[in-house]
């Protein structure tokens, strides 16, 4: 790939947008320094009113287009449609939230990168909306081997870029119930497997911080977990993905939110590869023939190493102990 890179797609996935953040992101995008691209918005359900507010922020501007749909499917599956539709003569993708705001030469900084990684994010400086208060001067994101931000994604989505050829791999996403499935970890992964991943110190955009995030930034990773506060969390988070919070459903919630989605997406991912040393070594820490010694040893020294936090260690563990009582190496596996 060419250092100036030439034409691409910004993706975005709208839903039920903020009309002032979203016309402040839209204009964001409008005036970055590299031009030759479209974006591209697809609407989660009301198409319409999504279309009105992008005439109203960018009118003129032929680059911005919208698709809409009327089911909605969520944040996962609307990237999914919008990478799908990005234009086939685009050589690269930059992901886009619909409520953040991009510093003019973002896509100029990150673009050449793609000449020698599959996919590389930068950094973002985090503040609340609306108040405006810093909340963090960047997000601290690391440059880690693949085996340790498989364990513990690096990588928001609204920050990355990635070349066009890494969909031929990730499409269609794996599915799997569960609010770990996020579209950033696995295009991450899937560019592993081709000229690999870079994470940079550059910070590129305002990551925006309010009510309605759909996962939103947590700066206080590796502080104490609260007992009360975690099992809150974890009957939610049962309640809406397994239907209920008896002694199974909960097993199953806490299986697939750490160990069964990293599960799937390394089975995923050596379905759709040529075998290689690291997908077998990706396999073989995560897959569904993992062996517990092995993958504890490997966690440790990740800790050991401060590469992943205290809590990522935990939810880890807690997910293969729960795994042991649901059958866990028989969920989460890719369908032929």
């Amino acid at each position: 790939m060419d250092d100036d890179a030439g034409f691409g797609t910004v993706a975005m996935a709208a839903y039920n947008p903020d009309p002032e953040l979203f016309a402040r992101q839209l204009r964001s995008i409008q005036d970055q320094s590299h031009r030759d691209f479209e974006c591209l918005i697809s609407a989660d359900g009301r198409p319409e009113i999504v279309k009105a507010l992008v005439d109203e922020a960018v009118a003129g501007d032929e680059r911005f287009r919208v698709i809409g749909f009327d089911e909605r499917v969520g944040f996962y599956g609307n990237f999914e449609r919008v990478v799908a539709a990005a234009h086939p003569e685009s050589t690269w993708i930059a992901l886009s939230d619909q409520d953040d705001y991009w510093y003019p030469n973002k896509l100029e900084t990150l673009l050449p990168h793609l000449a020698t990684h599959s996919l590389v994010s930068g950094q973002a400086r985090v503040v609340e909306y609306p108040s405006g208060r810093v909340i963090s001067a960047d997000t601290r994101r690391l440059d880690l081997a693949v085996p340790y931000f498989t364990l513990t994604n690096q990588f928001t989505g609204g920050i990355c870029l990635l070349r066009s050829d890494v969909l031929t791999i990730a499409l269609p996403f794996p599915r799997m119930s569960t609010p770990s499935e996020v579209h950033d970890h696995w295009l991450a992964l899937c560019a592993s497997a081709r000229s690999g991943t870079l994470v940079t110190d550059d910070i590129v955009q305002d990551y925006v911080q309010h009510g309605g995030n759909a996962i939103g930034e947590m700066l206080s990773e590796g502080s104490t977990i609260d007992p009360g506060s975690s099992w809150a969390t974890v009957r939610s988070i049962s309640d809406r993905y397994e239907g209920g919070h008896g002694p199974l459903a909960v097993a199953r919630s806490v299986f697939k939110v750490s160990v069964g989605w990293r599960q799937l997406m390394v089975e995923t991912l050596a379905r759709r590869v040529p075998d290689s040393a690291s997908m077998r070594q990706l396999v073989a820490l995560y897959g569904k023939r993992r062996r517990f010694v092995r993958t504890f040893r490997f966690v440790r020294d990740a800790r050991r190493r401060d590469l992943v936090a205290s809590r990522s260690v935990i939810e880890y563990l807690g997910g293969w102990i729960a795994g042991w009582f649901i059958g866990g190496r028989s969920l989460g596996m890719p369908e032929d």
